[in-house]
């Protein structure tokens, strides 16, 4: 189903609704107006959706809805059986700005202009690229915990973080937008692997500076490393390379100088007869 919904104040549960005899749908709102605020039933603590956002529920989860005046949506109903995976019991709620929300709406729209005049063979052509495109908006928002997705997600991410590793501005503000996804999504995600996305940047960061100081062509300082990879100043970028290597920056320079070909250390050569 789509349609354009709006009502003025009210409250109400799911069981009473008309969504009570179906158990296996998944209700999208995209909000224009207004606020829902969405609670499973004796708990008052659930999400609230306001305009520019949208959230996806599941009708076989009993919900409270508290809606504000004057609330408009445009809201769909759909199979819950394909797409469950992108749905948790407690909903998924995200920003409604995203590239693939804006084609779905502009599909839908389109879809509900001329539905009356497709064959049955064109409808269910119609209802196939609808759910795909839902698809799309759901994983643009993927939980953290989706592990089908999250890994994907991850590895896209670190990708990123490779490229701009000496960019001022990375960040995971900037990973989320590169990745068209909330800032909240992206930690869920990298919750799912070994370390946080700052920890990784910070790592990745850590590691170049290392290679830049063992490389026998570098003559930058310490100064001058820990500023191109982006360290507040020498003396943070000191302390967690010591952290993270057990050693300073300038006892590896010495270190790596001292076993580098060339400086000494090496068995001298002879001259065959």
């Amino acid at each position: 189903m789509i349609t354009d919904f709006y009502a003025e104040s009210m409250a109400g549960d799911s069981q009473g609704s008309c969504f009570h005899h179906v158990e296996d749908r998944i209700v999208l709102h995209v909000m224009q107006n207004s606020a829902i605020h969405f609670a499973r039933p004796r708990d008052r603590g659930g999400p609230t959706v306001s305009a520019g956002q949208f959230i996806a529920w599941r009708t076989s989860s009993p919900w409270h809805a508290s809606f504000g005046p004057r609330t408009a949506t445009k809201m769909l109903v759909l199979p819950e059986a394909d797409l469950r995976a992108l749905v948790s019991d407690r909903s998924v709620v995200e920003p409604a700005d995203s590239a693939e929300m804006r084609v779905l709406m502009a599909y839908a729209n389109m879809v509900g202009s001329i539905v009356k005049d497709l064959t049955a063979t064109g409808v269910q052509a119609a209802r196939d690229a609808l759910i795909e495109l839902v698809k799309g908006v759901l994983s643009q928002g993927v939980d953290g915990n989706e592990r089908r997705l999250a890994p994907a997600l991850a590895q896209a991410a670190k990708d990123i973080v490779d490229r701009h590793l000496a960019d001022p501005d990375l960040s995971p503000a900037l990973l989320a937008r590169e990745l068209n996804v909330s800032v909240r999504t992206l930690h869920r995600v990298f919750a799912t692997t070994e370390e946080s996305v700052t920890a990784y940047i910070r790592r990745r960061r850590l590691q170049q500076a290392r290679a830049d100081l063992a490389s026998p062509h570098g003559h930058a300082s310490i100064s001058e490393v820990a500023a191109h990879w982006q360290f507040a100043d020498s003396s943070h970028f000191i302390r967690a390379f010591k952290k993270h290597y057990g050693e300073t920056p300038a006892q590896f320079a010495r270190s790596s100088n001292r076993t580098a070909p060339g400086t000494g250390d090496s068995p001298p050569q002879t001259t065959p007869h």
